[in-house]
């Protein structure tokens, strides 16, 4: 099945990515060759994960060429000065078997961090060819505003905790003004909409299940893509078949009716999350 794209900032990214975040060893190789396999092209990593070697080991294995792939890691924020960013990319390119990231993302914001120098590194590498495009995960839009309005940094993507149980409006509608791709990360809510009353009634209308729904959901939205973990290829073939799903307002309606103040990923360096 061919993935739709999202574009933003000159950046054309798949809607769907696999998310990697624990997953290890020979398991992790397996499911991304696998992934790649059933036709995913977007692969989101990170130092922080640890798996960055057994990703570079599954793309030197690939049937696909690495230019059809879109590929993401993260520099994690004890890495945010300019030398340590510069060669905490290098050391995630050297895992990877890579010459370059699509795009390369701020993972956490640091309390304190100059965020015009640790941009200005992510820019000179990509100037250099390192990267394609940069962005930032767990933004608010406080913090987005000054890499964008007061720094002037090409952001292409923020990477977000996005689910029917998690509004993010005021990202998304900061994002979609100034050109930017929310990616959700923990898009079924760390596994909790696999069974969901509400989703699972919409699921038993269109004979899906119910995390299908959720994604479909996430699917339909402009300037949004989602990047679940799968490691089986059930999962991945599941989320793949996601991208064929169209809700219909019924649907819509039941799930804005839902609560969206549910955050499951909210360690304790976290921004302030309403932050304007």
């Amino acid at each position: 099945m061919n993935c739709p794209n999202v574009g933003a900032n000159g950046m054309t990214m798949p809607k769907l990515g696999l998310g990697t975040w624990k997953l290890s060893g020979a398991s992790c190789t397996d499911a991304v060759r696998r992934a790649l396999d059933l036709g995913y092209r977007h692969i989101d990593t990170a130092e922080m994960y640890g798996n960055e070697a057994e990703i570079g080991t599954a793309l030197a294995q690939a049937s696909v060429a690495r230019d059809k792939i879109f590929l993401t890691s993260k520099v994690w924020l004890e890495h945010l000065a300019p030398d340590a960013l510069t060669s905490a990319l290098e050391a995630s390119l050297r895992r990877l078997r890579c010459d370059y990231l699509d795009l390369y993302l701020i993972h956490w914001p640091a309390p304190g961090m100059n965020l015009a120098a640790s941009l200005g590194a992510m820019m000179r590498a990509r100037a250099a060819g390192k990267i394609r495009h940069i962005g930032v995960s767990n933004f608010p839009v406080a913090l987005l505003r000054e890499a964008v309005e007061v720094i002037g940094a090409p952001i292409a993507c923020n990477q977000v905790e996005y689910h029917v149980l998690l509004g993010q409006r005021a990202v998304l509608e900061y994002a979609r003004a100034h050109d930017i791709v929310v990616s959700a990360y923990c898009p079924l809510a760390q596994g909790r909409l696999g069974e969901h009353p509400v989703l699972d009634q919409i699921a038993a209308k269109h004979q899906i299940s119910a995390a299908q729904v959720a994604l479909a959901w996430l699917f339909a939205q402009e300037s949004v893509a989602a990047i679940p973990k799968a490691a089986r290829a059930e999962s991945q073939q599941a989320n793949l078949a996601a991208l064929a799903v169209r809700l219909d307002a019924q649907d819509h309606a039941a799930i804005a009716a839902l609560p969206k103040n549910q955050r499951f990923v909210n360690p304790g360096f976290a921004p302030p999350w309403d932050a304007a």
